[in-house]
């Protein structure tokens, strides 16, 4: 479709391009203008129906709506930003540079200017920074009926309409009630009758994290945040939640692929940034792996006397590394879901030392068998490699099942303990313990 709207826009045929744009769902709106070239975007922008263009403005990325922004009249910009929810408008800012921010405040209310100063006030990642404040509110005393006025005169504004909230004196929060309690409620039900007093809620510093998961567990739309005195402050829903978890999740992913993470895509993001964000962890990693060269260097003598020995050195450290990785991976994501905690750690030692024994067995009788068949190598060395597999499984699986609990138990982020630097860890490991086991059987 982008091809036959650019073919439209140069052929300046704008009422046949905006016939077929009037259809589109914001977020199918937001990818087709971020795929048109920098001078077609404020054009294909002008001819989408005003509310529309409106709401595929908060899907665009935060070059996109740049350099809208920078093309609006004072008329767009003020329709755009009538549209936007606080918390979307929040988003924007973090990621304008200052110029682009002073014309966005321009064109918001003062109070919007206020309660965007507050959110922007939250730490980073904390429930407060990506909540909003477009709730409906209502009063335990409100009937059924008072509570459908008042949704119909500020619903139209808010993000969310179907849960609503009831606050007490001072806002604290009393309870919730949903939009099909109160259409299967009599008119003159109070509000106080029927609603849940037993509210999951989430205070202001809570980790984004943490909310994301609250919000998957009980399979709520929005969840309520609330200060140190439990008032209410603002709510974060779904839409905001599932963000968390994308952004976590590839956050995750860089650090265990030794990447230092980064806000920005891979299509934007710079060689040198890209440069930047490598380097550091592979000069690290490539420092430690020094070690591993030093225990060779130490064993030299024995090598010399087992030539063959060296020969199945790289088998032994992937293997350790492999197993090391897979255990590491599990417990992370296992911690990242909160299936597990640090008082696990004696179940995980057995569960992982009993699998390590079935796994390593299994490797070292296949290897066993490959050694005498093809490798024709004597049966004290083939005991030696096998015996080294089974103990490298063993301790890898523990080196990587543990480091990461405790890294989060010492406040550390676990995935920096994950594949490289355990790779790393295991194969000095390994090493050892192969030139120990030669020794003692081949008394090298």
């Amino acid at each position: 479709m982008s091809d036959t709207i650019l073919e439209l826009l140069n052929d300046k045929k704008y009422s046949e391009a905006a016939a077929l744009l009037k259809d589109l769902f914001p977020a199918d709106a937001a990818a087709l203008l971020e795929e048109m070239p920098e001078a077609k975007m404020p054009i294909l922008f002008r001819l989408l129906p005003k509310e529309l263009a409106a709401d595929a403005f908060a899907y665009m990325d935060g070059d996109t709506q740049e350099i809208l922004i920078r093309g609006f009249t004072d008329k767009e910009l003020d329709e755009v930003m009538e549209q936007l929810f606080l918390d979307d408008t929040v988003d924007m800012i973090e990621e304008m540079p200052a110029n682009v921010v002073k014309k966005i405040l321009r064109h918001v209310d003062s109070d919007t200017r206020k309660m965007i100063n507050q959110v922007l006030n939250y730490p980073k990642d904390s429930a407060g920074s990506i909540m909003t404040m477009e709730y409906v509110d209502l009063k335990g005393t409100m009937t059924v009926e008072q509570a459908f006025e008042r949704i119909r005169a500020t619903g139209v504004e808010k993000e969310t309409i179907y849960t609503c909230y009831v606050t007490g004196d001072r806002r604290k929060l009393e309870g919730i009630v949903t939009v099909k309690d109160l259409l299967l409620s009599p008119k003159t039900e109070t509000i106080r009758n029927i609603m849940e007093t037993n509210v999951k809620f989430v205070t202001t510093h809570t980790d984004q994290e943490e909310v994301a998961q609250e919000l998957s567990k009980y399979d709520f739309l929005a969840i309520p945040v609330v200060d140190a005195e439990e008032r209410l402050v603002g709510i974060v829903t779904i839409d905001d939640a599932i963000d968390v978890i994308q952004e976590e999740t590839t956050e995750d992913i860089e650090k265990m692929a030794a990447i230092t993470p980064s806000d920005k895509p891979y299509i934007k993001t710079s060689v040198f940034a890209t440069w930047k964000q490598r380097v550091p962890w592979l000069l690290l990693l490539m420092i430690s792996a020094t070690f591993t060269s030093g225990i060779i260097a130490s064993y030299e003598g024995a090598l010399a006397a087992s030539v063959v020995l060296t020969n199945f050195i790289p088998m032994l450290m992937d293997t350790g590394g492999n197993a090391g990785s897979q255990s590491s991976i599990t417990i992370i994501r296992s911690l990242s879901l909160g299936e597990i905690k640090y008082s696990d750690v004696p179940r995980i030692i057995l569960k992982e030392s009993s699998v390590a024994l079935l796994t390593g067995g299994t490797l070292a009788v296949a290897n066993f068998a490959k050694m005498m068949l093809i490798d024709r190598v004597g049966l004290l060395v083939a005991a030696v490699v096998c015996l080294t597999l089974m103990v490298t499984v063993l301790v890898s699986n523990l080196v990587g099942s543990t480091l990461p609990i405790l890294a989060q138990r010492l406040g550390f982020d676990p995935t920096v303990m994950a594949s490289p630097f355990i790779t790393t860890t295991v194969d000095a490991v390994a090493l050892m313990i192969y030139f120990n086991i030669a020794k003692m059987i081949l008394g090298i």
